[in-house]
């Protein structure tokens, strides 16, 4: 009888998502750890630099801490505690929307904007270390946001 080589571990995409979520992370910290940054408070900072209404009279392009848990797909329970940190770290501030006070907006400080300066750096460095053409990471992506989309449908 054959042997089902489905469930081999070397041929498990799952596996191999897992080892390079590691290996990102590692590769990640050094660079971060200069910017006094974990790799989730470096993905809040991409997506307030992203969205910076630039003051706290310039709500137009703020995201509320809820848009922000969509976007990074975290839940409350793991962003609140990432945002009370990174606030005592004086890189955002949280405050209440004056039209709905359920709202609670993230505003970059300039500390947190000044940041920004220091991690550009950052996307070339880990680029480097890919060993692949810029078309090539720039498909890899693509298939990826496939695939992420065509698993979220499965849900």
């Amino acid at each position: 009888m054959k042997e089902n080589d489905n469930l081999k571990l070397e041929k498990q995409l799952c596996f191999r998502l897992y080892n390079l979520s590691k290996l990102m992370n590692r590769l990640y910290s050094p660079v971060l750890k200069e910017l006094q940054l974990t790799y989730p408070q470096y993905l809040v900072m991409l997506a307030l630099w992203d969205n910076d209404g630039r003051s706290k009279k310039d709500t137009s392009k703020l995201l509320s801490v809820n848009q922000l848990g969509d976007k990074l797909d975290l839940d409350s329970g793991t962003l609140s505690p990432l945002l009370k940190r990174m606030e005592k770290q004086l890189l955002i501030c949280r405050q209440r929307n004056n039209q709905d006070e359920r709202r609670v907006e993230i505003i970059l400080t300039k500390q947190g904007r000044q940041l920004k300066a220091k991690a550009e750096h950052i996307p070339e460095k880990m680029f480097s270390v890919t060993g692949m053409t810029l078309a090539e990471l720039q498909n890899l992506n693509g298939q990826l946001d496939i695939l992420l989309a065509n698993m979220n449908d499965a849900l």
